[in-house]
């Protein structure tokens, strides 16, 4: 592979990597793993600079977007910074510094760096008005109303009374920004998962995913339960206290903001080593994920001077710690069924601390995995957890090994319905082929059918989807539409849930018929692969009859998926669960609503979405807009026709659409445009 073809490959996994992080919290890799990408990227780039991509991941910050919520421009966009796992780059940091400064003396603020969620709370007159998260640097969720249920995080400030006659209190800014992490602290989430094990729920993979996916979730109270956190590290605004930034926290603290405790401001670079060194010890004793710490020129009139990159500010550096290991026993090997029958080993091992936590398993990934490893059961294991990512083995004490351990091996029937596992050419992983019949892949693929990216089935869950699978009221997806109020209001105490629970099913029937694609759960038919076989083949039979050379004719569609969809509906049992389907009256064909000859309602105009709706979401919105003959925009300009607006549109959104004179079109007056 020559060095330009490399640089396509980097783009490609940092994107997917990126994807997984921010959008999803899954991350499959530690934070080193991807730094190290990110640097080989960007050096490549360096060498070719013929490849220039201004959507290279080199030039992006990952974003964290939610559909679900309002969008905000950052009055002051949050840029990531420049990282290094090395001491020596922190000294050409620091010497950088003093260059670019001509030897003027400077301080460094130094702080810990916590693994939270990113958040930028504005404050007007001494109240909270707004909180948002990063997103992509320029704009990001507003979330004010799961901000407010964090008892950390103040409403109101109040300038505390002078210690004496001679000191002074600076008084709070008009407006100003502080921004922060929010965290989950290690005892909440040890109790969050205890709880959810004990219900039979998924666990949360680490502290930072438990934070960012109750930050997002759309229920308050449920966030107000989970107890979150919030350290804040940084002030803004036009009328700061102080042209110190640490002076500027130590101020903020007393307005009553939680600041980090070990924040400390010196001179030299041997301080600044000092106090890495400290913290790569001690942090194991605080109560929140930390991953390393943030060194800041501490004068703000020095920080503008020295400017940004276009990525990062030049003022700034954060050193990350490397990942912990830890030596612990293996006491067994277990081995999970997933949704698409893929089966996975796990490593059951002695409880160690890591990074804060108590580990107990870990993922082994695959046979090839334990056969490099050259696992054997009572081995000592080490375990590594960087970053905060789920813990893995990285290696074996083969020296300190007792004789007579019986190596692992692979088991070569599925472990819960006893069906002989296949493995598929080129693929790592064993698969049970029983998807009819074996009860985590039905459960699987049940959840993944009620997902809001599918069929948006409301108040389903797995655990209710557990529950009515043991109770026999279905045993795969087409059974959901036959469920009455009587078979789950038990006593008739559950009657008003009950019937939420049908009208929510009854109502996913007006689903897109691409997302319906997608709901059935074929293996390897993404989201993105569901809409594109959806809009080419136009209708469940067209796809259904599809053969692998007809589905390879779909941009993006290789032979993998191809085969998989032929291989779906050569199944008799799925063919029989599509046809209940089409029954019940899911959606089996693309609804075409725009005239052919182009004269839809929205003919030729552009229109931006803003905001959350009551009756469509806005990817379904999206669809409609295309339908009836519109582009999508995702920035207003003087271009822009009108822009949709639902509850809790972007203020700046609002404030940009009245300076250009673009016309505000609320949800209603959008349908009686379309005729709905």
């Amino acid at each position: 592979m020559d060095e330009r073809e490399r640089i396509q490959q980097l783009r490609k996994e940092l994107n997917e990597h990126n994807h997984r992080y921010y959008i999803l919290n899954e991350p499959s890799i530690s934070d080193q793993e991807f730094d190290a990408l990110m640097h080989e990227l960007q050096q490549l780039e360096a060498l070719h600079p013929e490849m220039d991509d201004p959507n290279s991941p080199s030039r992006r910050v990952g974003s964290d977007l939610n559909q679900e919520f309002a969008h905000v421009t950052h009055k002051y966009p949050m840029l990531s910074l420049a990282n290094t796992y090395n001491p020596g780059e922190v000294e050409e940091w620091f010497h950088s510094v003093e260059r670019l400064l001509g030897g003027e003396s400077f301080e460094v603020c130094c702080e810990m760096k916590y693994d939270g969620l990113s958040i930028s709370l504005t404050y007007i007159d001494g109240q909270l008005v707004r909180g948002v998260t990063r997103g992509d640097g320029t704009q990001g969720d507003d979330v004010t109303g799961n901000v407010r249920t964090i008892r950390t995080i103040p409403l109101v400030l109040h300038t505390p009374p002078p210690a004496d006659l001679f000191s002074f209190v600076p008084p709070i800014p008009r407006e100003f920004e502080i921004r922060g992490e929010v965290l989950m602290p290690y005892k909440v989430f040890d109790a969050l998962n205890a709880e959810r094990d004990a219900a039979g729920e998924p666990l949360f993979a680490n502290p930072r995913n438990a934070a960012s996916g109750t930050l997002k979730s759309q229920k308050s109270e449920m966030v107000a339960k989970r107890r979150l956190d919030a350290y804040l590290y940084f002030l803004l605004g036009e009328q700061l206290p102080s042209d110190s930034h640490y002076d500027n926290l130590c101020t903020a603290r007393s307005w009553g903001f939680k600041v980090g405790e070990g924040m400390r401001k010196v001179k030299t670079l041997d301080e600044v080593l000092d106090f890495i060194r400290y913290w790569d010890t001690e942090r194991k004793n605080l109560p929140v994920a930390t991953d390393g710490v943030v060194l800041k020129v501490d004068s703000l009139s020095q920080q503008r001077r020295l400017g940004s990159t276009a990525k990062s500010p030049r003022w700034a550096i954060a050193y990350k710690f490397k990942a912990e290991r830890e030596c612990t026993r293996l006491d067994s090997v277990s081995f999970q069924v997933g949704r698409t029958g893929a089966v996975t080993p796990v490593a059951n091992m002695q409880p160690v601390q890591l990074a804060g936590t108590t580990v107990r398993r870990a993922t082994l990934n695959n046979e090839d995995f334990i056969r490099e490893l050259d696992l054997h059961i009572g081995d000592y294991v080490y375990v590594e957890k960087g970053g905060e990512i789920i813990p893995k083995i990285v290696g074996v004490d083969v020296e300190h090994r007792p004789q007579g351990l019986a190596p692992v091996t692979f088991v070569k029937v599925c472990p819960e319905c006893g069906t002989p596992l296949v493995r598929v050419p080129g693929e790592a992983a064993h698969y049970c082929p029983n998807d009819a019949g074996c009860p985590p892949q039905i459960k699987g693929r049940i959840e993944h059918f009620i997902a809001r990216k599918a069929m948006n089935i409301e108040s389903l869950g797995p655990e209710t989807v557990d529950d009515y699978y043991r109770q026999g009221l279905i045993h795969n997806i087409a059974d959901l539409y036959r469920i009455q109020v009587q078979d789950i209001n038990g006593d008739g105490s559950r009657d008003k849930s009950a019937r939420k629970i049908v009208k929510s099913i009854a109502d996913s029937v007006q689903v897109p018929f691409e997302r319906v694609v997608f709901a059935l759960g074929i293996r390897f038919v993404g989201e993105t692969s569901a809409k594109l076989l959806a809009r080419h083949f136009k209708s469940m039979d067209a796809l259904a009859a599809a053969t692998v050379d007809d589905l390879q004719q779909v941009e993006g569609v290789g032979e993998v998926i191809a085969k998989s969809v032929v291989d779906y509906f050569a199944n008799p049992v799925n063919r029989e669960i599509v046809e209940r389907l089409r029954a019940y009256g899911l959606q089996m064909q693309v609804k075409e609503t725009a005239p052919a000859d182009g004269s839809g309602a929205l003919n030729g105009l552009s229109i931006v979405i803003s905001g959350v709706f009551a009756h469509h979401s806005r990817d379904e919105y999206k669809q409609i807009i295309e339908q009836q003959g519109g582009k999508n925009v995702g920035s207003i300009s003087g271009k822009t026709s009108f822009i949709l607006a639902g509850d809790n549109m972007g203020p700046s959104k609002l404030e940009k659409a009245k300076k250009l004179g673009v016309r505000i079109v609320n949800e209603e007056e959008f349908l009686d445009m379309i005729g709905e």
